[in-house]
């Protein structure tokens, strides 16, 4: 009730601006229920969110507009554990208000050439589908793990010029890290690496700390540079990102004895590397086949050395117990994608990709290989879409693959009720054996439902 009160005040708080603007101002947004549900473990509820978006633009003059996307949610489960979280709404309905983007841009910036947007922006770079070794200016959003390439925005000063029809240079300076927001609910844990211990310990608590930067130009900032152009019937892009990995590494892990049985708790501190990109994009057409490319090589600026302080454990030791691990070294890996896309002449459409490299994966040995296809076909004027084979496979180690695979399987049915209704109905499967993180989903098969109402 409480996310259908705020919805009502925003919308009528929004038709009010609409209409003392004389209709200058665009109203355009949707409406989202997205509910799922094991198959197994008593059929739990795995996630439920309720999403209004909207987006508002209007133009401020001839030559600038003004964007934003703004979400207001009710998501997740009641988290009630004693009486007095009943007085707190939040904890008995959780919702959330999200601005996504807000920014100006203004065309024709001091030369007409020139394009500036400043605010909060997605900047999205890359021409694979959703999966994009280049995209690497803005946070990760890995709240929805199944909602593959999703990112959140960015303050950013975003400048493009037109050298002419065919060709720009793109220059983007992001003054404020933000790390990847990290999933929620049955996948809570899903990037979250195992911890292997020596022989005989046992953990029994954990906890870490971020090593979280200065916030001054120096440690803080992300720019990056991009020359886009077309040529020869394809699109292409060269970029350069200075950036930090959003997602922390493991640098010192103290380990302190609970009991005499071997029991331990870590504490772990974790720290945002800073990472040199430099990235390449091609997309095109063979024929009737659309075809896509996209590589980025990544270099650490240094070498990462985690450090296991056993020192608590072993007071009387003439010297410091402490081992040092490299986690990830200072020389170049690359994540690449290539994939296509054909539309039969019956109107089946096939996609297909192989990526290697996912977007917690780091250094040369720790990049797995990714298939991913989809199969959709419409039916009664496209009103009925089925997609029987949707899904991926998933190698870790070619050496041995039956222990070391993953496999993704997510059929869909999507009815198109109306122009701006769809309601969809899809099953996720997972299997696997190995350290990849879809192997750890394999107990979380499940049922999903989602309708849309696009305005």
């Amino acid at each position: 009730m409480n996310f259908i009160f705020m919805s009502a005040i925003m919308l009528f708080f929004i038709t009010s601006i609409v209409k003392a603007q004389d209709n200058k101002l665009k109203l355009s947004g949707e409406f989202l229920t997205d509910q799922r549900f094991l198959l197994e473990k008593n059929y739990d509820w795995a996630w439920n969110e309720n999403r209004l978006s909207l987006q508002l633009d209007k133009k401020l003059f001839g030559d600038s507009k003004f964007h934003s996307d703004i979400w207001l949610r009710n998501i997740g489960l009641p988290k009630t554990a004693k009486s007095s979280d009943l007085y707190n709404l939040n904890i008995v309905d959780p919702y959330n208000l999200e601005i996504r983007e807000a920014y100006v841009e203004m065309y024709g910036f001091l030369t007409k050439n020139l394009d500036v947007k400043i605010g909060k922006q997605r900047i999205a770079w890359g021409t694979a589908d959703k999966l994009n070794p280049t995209d690497n200016l803005n946070p990760y959003d890995l709240e929805d793990v199944l909602d593959f390439g999703r990112h959140r925005g960015s303050v950013a000063l975003n400048l493009i010029y037109y050298l002419n029809n065919d060709f720009s240079v793109q220059g983007v300076y992001i003054p404020i890290l933000q790390p990847a927001n990290m999933p929620v609910g049955i996948f809570a844990n899903a990037l979250t690496p195992q911890m292997e211990l020596p022989s005989g310990m046992i953990l029994k608590g954990f906890s870490d700390t971020l090593l979280m930067l200065k916030y001054n130009l120096a440690e803080s900032s992300i720019a990056g540079f991009k020359f886009k152009g077309f040529a020869g019937g394809f699109d292409f892009s060269l970029s350069y990102v200075w950036g930090r990995d959003g997602l922390p590494i493991g640098a010192y892990n103290t380990f302190t004895p609970v009991d005499t049985i071997g029991g331990i708790d870590i504490n772990s501190k974790l720290s945002f590397t800073r990472t040199h990109i430099f990235g390449a994009d091609l997309a095109g057409s063979i024929g009737s086949v659309g075809v896509w490319a996209e590589a980025a090589a990544f270099l650490p600026e240094s070498d990462v050395v985690m450090t296991n302080d056993m020192s608590a454990m072993y007071p009387l030791s003439p010297v410091p117990v402490t081992q040092d691990t490299m986690v990830l070294k200072k020389e170049v890996y690359v994540k690449f994608i290539v994939g296509g896309d054909y539309t039969f002449v019956n109107g089946t459409y096939l996609n297909f990709q192989y990526l290697h490299g996912f977007v917690n994966e780091r250094g040369r040995a720790g990049l797995n290989d990714y298939f991913f296809i989809g199969l959709e076909k419409k039916f009664f004027d496209e009103k009925l879409k089925i997609a029987p084979l949707n899904g991926g496979f998933i190698i870790s180690d070619w050496s041995d693959i039956e222990n070391n695979y993953s496999l993704i399987y997510i059929p869909e049915i999507t009815y198109y009720a109306t122009d701006n209704v769809e309601i969809s109905l899809a099953a996720a499967f997972f299997d696997g054996k190995g350290d990849d993180i879809f192997s750890n989903f394999k107990d979380y098969n499940m049922m999903m439902f989602r309708l849309k109402y696009s305005f």
